[in-house]
Order: C-alpha cells, then structure tokens, then sequence
C-alpha cells in the first residue's frame, strides 16, 4: 500500500481536527480585536483593508487588494460559470411582457422586442467587458481610466447608490416568497396573524417576517467573494427551470390556454405610433439591463479565459430573457383572462392559487416554486447589485472598505432605504429608478469610445492606483477628465427633458419621443461627442499611446508586482508569459525581500 496514503491523516480525523482548528482561530481573532483596542491607532490600522499600504506614493487612499488586478489563483469563472449567470429567467422578465402590453404592443409584438432589445443589450454587455478580462480589473479602476482620479468617484458613486437602492428593492422583492413559502407551510396560523404595524409604513407583520428571515439568509453570501459565489449561479439556474416550466403548465392547463383577447389581437395604431412605440418598448428591454452592462468588468475581470463571458453573454442572456418573458406573457394573461384577475407578480399568483387549491399538495408545490424563485431573487441580485455595491465601496473608501465589508455594508443599508415604503406610495421615485439607465449609458459611451478607438485598448494599470498629480496618464485636469465630463452632459441633454415628462412635468410631444430612445441616444451621443472633444484636445494618455506607438492593447503583457510598504510596478514579461509566475527580483525595486504579491497577464 502507498506509503504516502497512509501517512495522510484520514477524513474523519480531519473532522475531529476541525473544531480545534475553528476555537484556535477564533482566539487567534478575540486576541488581535483585544490588542488593536488598547489605542485609537491602533484600532483604525487594525480595521485597515488588506493591501491598502500598497498606494504606489506610500498612502491608502488609492488602492487595496480589492482593488487589484485578480491574483490567478482567484480567476476561476470559465464558461460554465458565466452561462449560468447569464442565463437570466428573472422575475423582472417574466412581468416585463406586461410593460410592454402596458406601452401598446400584442403579444407577439412584445415578446419580438424583447428578444431584440436583449441582443443589442448582450452585444454592449459583451463590448463592455472587454477592459475586465483583459486588465483583471473591475469597474471603478476602469472608471479612473477614463473619468479621472477623482473624476471616478461621480461615476462609481452613481452606480453605487443605484445597486444599493435595487438591492433593497429586490430583497423585498425576493421576500415576498418567503412569504408564500410560510403560508404554504404554516397555513392559516401564519396567513392570518394579526398586523401590528400601522398602514402608513407599507408592510404588514406577515411582510415584516418574511423579510427578516430573507434578510438574515444573505448575510452569509454577503461574506463571500465574487470568485466563491460560482455555485450560486448554477444553483439557482437548476432549480429555476423546473420551477418556471411548472407554473407556466399550471396555468395553461387550469385556463386551457386561452389567453386573453386583448393580447391576441393587434394594436390598433398608426404606422407613427407604432414606430414610437417600438421604440420605447425597445428602451424599456434594454433599460432592464442597463446596469448589468456597466457592471461588466466585475464579472469578467474574474475569468480565467479572455472569451469565457462572450459566447454566454451573446446566446444566454436574449434567448433565456426571450423565453421566460413569453411564458409570463402567456401565462398570467391566460389566469387574468380567466379568473378576472390582474396578476401580474408571480408572489400574487403562488398566493391565489394557495386561496384556491387549499390542499397539501398544492401548498407542497408552492413551497418548492417559491422557494426556487426566493432563490433566483438571492442569485440575480447578489450579481446585479451587491457585487457591483462592494465593489464601489472598496473604490471609495479603499484605506477600510473591501468587497467583502462592502457588500455587508450593503446589507444593513437595507433597513435605511425602506424598500416597502418605496414600492408602496414612491411613485415618482420608482419611476425615475426605472429612466436612471440613460444616466449610466452616459458613462459607457466614453468608456467604450476611450477603450477600442483612442487608448486602443491600453490600461497603464499601475497609474490607476495614483491618486497623487505626478500621475502621467490619469490625472488628467486635477484629477477630472473634463473632455469625458462635457460628453457625459451633452450625452444626457437631450433626453433628461423627456424623462422629467415621465415624471409628470408637461413637457412637448417631441421630447416624449426623444426620450424614448433615451438609453441608446445617450450612449452614441456621450461617446460620439467624447471621440470629437478628444481628437481635438486629447487627453495625456492618449498623447502617451500615440508618441509610443502602442498597437492594439500591448501594455496586456506588462507584469504588476506588488511590494508590500514600496508600491506598484509594470515590467515587461513578453508576449508567451501565460502561466509564468513572476520573480520579483527581476524588479527594478530595491528591497527584493519585500515582495508580497505577483500577478501575471494572461
């Protein structure tokens, strides 16, 4: 017998090991917390991000690992990872088929537009992730690239607040089926629990519940990192599937497929109207991901192959969105035709039916939909928002804040923003949540223009972390790059006059028009006007490409050596460094011995 194998300890006494190990740590941790309160010092150098020391001019206000490029031991997204989390039968798709019967459009109509919309919203989403595959890095290091040291915080922090507003939203969203699952549990003693919370507040006891153990439920997921949140993804695709095909045979079979008349039939409009209406039907599809495609880099900046996110993001995320959104469509027109309902959320629907079909199997069926939806609520969300959130927050305040704190952060911001209260009686601000895409397609205009035409795909990674004016390339005019800002203003002129229409301001018929085609307008218009302002004054980075005649994204081949207490460096590692671990003493360093890190180009 191997002789190795029986010197390795066995697996039940690496079980036994494990408590010890788990009370050592925990005593390891209780003794530094001990120590790091005896001085207000050393408390905050104790609370301190990892990494946060290795601001290339010796300070923290610019970096942290989180920040860094991603080691390769921690890029292990491939293409499995990303099909399943572009595989998107979200609970927005399924109701975004009543947006668009709600703008005018059939059925059909709708669920073609949809499926349009969603191609050219993979086709940007595969654009915009470039820069993360290539460089390994996320949106905020991206954004001072192209916005400006300081520039970057206005767009990080516009992202920010968003994710943190529609991670609330979507919690309470995702709550709702935890509501479902206890009634279908606990029966009348839960569906009929008294409600001591006043009206005003915009949730009953029974809401109040569900949303707390909801809330608790992600607080574990919250800790993890993006490259240990693969399971999630694949976790809440296998389960979905079934959940969904369910429901919709449910309802096609109790209705015997008659779907309502009005979805059968054809919009009654002028060749005009109809136009108009695609057109907003198509910013709507669109405006659904528009913050995904912006948050591109800190999905892909965690693949372990250059092309890993493209095919998944190009043939999952249009056909899923087109599937799922044509079985809502079908589905609760079928129930409301029927049961002279308007039924539109799946939580409301799971709810009927229990009030109808009050058996133990039925209620067994709800608890596992219901819990399969609770589930992809949790998934979408953590990658929608939470991600991107713990992202920002390790921008903003790299010297405390890593993904990790950020997304806690994000959790408890939950009970400040009270997404009841929103969804209840703010309906004005829902409805500026829902034109805040154009904002961010403002930001990507410029991005993607200052990648693949006028920096042809070169990112000095280094210098992103230099938040000081010696900064060659990124500091740009004191810290703003003016040339980006003047197209991201003129890029959200024209339709913002539109979307205070939406907002209920008595605005001219024209501007409606305008607005309708707000995401994209603001897009080619931010950009268009970057690529003119930028030739006509270019900016120091693009001086820099063009008098070293950099091809097309060279500087992937530079090398980052990270030296703790010393900064940042790129040395050049050739062009067949793949797999090649770096030795830090090839650096032009002087202390050789204080290397921490190597991260190595692909």
């Amino acid at each position: 017998m191997n002789q190795n194998f029986l010197e390795q300890p066995s697996r039940m006494a690496r079980a036994r090991a494990l408590p010890g190990r788990f009370k050592t740590k925990v005593v390891s941790h209780k003794d530094d917390f001990v120590e790091a309160t005896r001085t207000k010092k050393t408390f905050f150098d104790w609370l301190r991000t990892s990494g946060s020391g290795s601001d290339p001019l010796g300070g923290n206000g610019s970096c942290d690992t989180d920040l860094l490029p991603t080691p390769p031991e921690q890029r292990n997204w491939g293409y499995k990872a990303y099909f399943f989390l572009y595989f998107s039968w979200s609970i927005d798709n399924w109701t975004l088929g009543s947006t668009m019967i709600g703008i005018g459009l059939n059925w059909w109509q709708s669920i073609l537009v949809i499926f349009g919309s969603q191609c050219i919203s993979s086709i940007f989403q595969a654009i915009a992730s470039r820069s993360g595959a290539v460089y390994h890095v996320g949106f905020p290091c991206v954004a001072r690239s192209v916005f400006g040291m300081y520039g970057a915080y206005f767009a990080v922090a516009s992202r920010a607040v968003m994710s943190a507003v529609y991670y609330a939203l979507k919690m309470y969203i995702g709550s709702n089926f935890v509501r479902n699952m206890l009634r279908a549990t606990f029966g009348s003693a839960f569906h009929n629990l008294g409600n001591s919370i006043p009206g005003s507040i915009g949730i009953s006891t029974q809401g109040m519940i569900a949303f707390f153990l909801y809330w608790v439920l992600h607080i574990p997921l919250t800790l993890l990192r993006p490259n240990q949140m693969k399971w999630i993804f694949t976790l809440k695709m296998y389960t979905i599937i079934p959940a969904y095909i369910g429901l919709f045979v449910f309802c096609m079979v109790n209705t015997k497929g008659r779907i309502g008349g009005g979805l059968a039939s054809s919009s009654k409009l002028s060749s005009a109207q109809f136009s108009w209406f695609v057109m907003n039907a198509m910013n709507a599809g669109i405006g659904n991901t528009a913050t995904t495609i912006t948050n591109q880099p800190d999905y892909t900046r965690w693949s372990n192959r250059r092309w890993a996110s493209v095919i998944p993001q190009l043939i999952a995320n249009p056909i899923s969105v087109a599937i799922s959104s044509t079985m809502g469509i079908l589905a609760t027109s079928a129930i409301n035709h029927n049961w002279g309902l308007e039924l539109w959320n799946q939580w409301d629907l799971l709810d009927e039916i229990m009030t109808r079909y009050w058996r133990p199997e039925v209620r067994f069926a709800v608890l596992l939909c219901a819990a399969a939806q609770a589930l992809l609520v949790t998934g979408t969300n953590v990658a929608g928002n939470i991600i991107p959130f713990g992202a920002d927050s390790a921008m903003l305040w790299p010297r405390y804040l890593n993904i990790t704190r950020g997304q806690l952060l994000g959790l408890f911001l939950v009970w400040i923003i009270f997404p009841w209260k929103i969804l209840a009686s703010a309906e004005v601000f829902t409805t500026f949540l829902g034109g805040y895409g154009m904002f961010m397609s403002a930001l990507v205009g410029p991005t993607l223009i200052e990648y693949y035409v006028l920096a042809k795909g070169n990112i000095w990674v280094t210098q992103v972390y230099n938040g000081h004016k010696t900064n060659p390339y990124y500091w740009y005019h004191r810290g703003w790059n003016i040339q980006a800002f003047i197209a991201y203003v003129v890029g959200i002129a024209l339709p913002i006059t539109g979307f205070a229409g939406v907002l209920g301001a008595d605005v001219p018929e024209t501007a409606m028009h305008i607005y309708y085609i707000g995401w994209l307008l603001s897009l080619f218009v931010s950009g268009s006007v970057y690529w003119v302002v930028c030739k006509a004054w270019p900016t120091q980075a693009q001086n820099a490409i063009r008098e070293k005649a950099l091809g097309w994204e060279e500087l992937q081949y530079e090398t980052i050596i990270v030296l703790e207490g010393h900064g940042l460096e790129m040395t050049a590692s050739g062009h067949g460094s793949q797999g090649d671990a770096v030795d830090p003493s090839e650096s032009s360093f002087q202390d050789k011995q204080s290397a921490k890190v190597a991260v190595y180009r692909d």
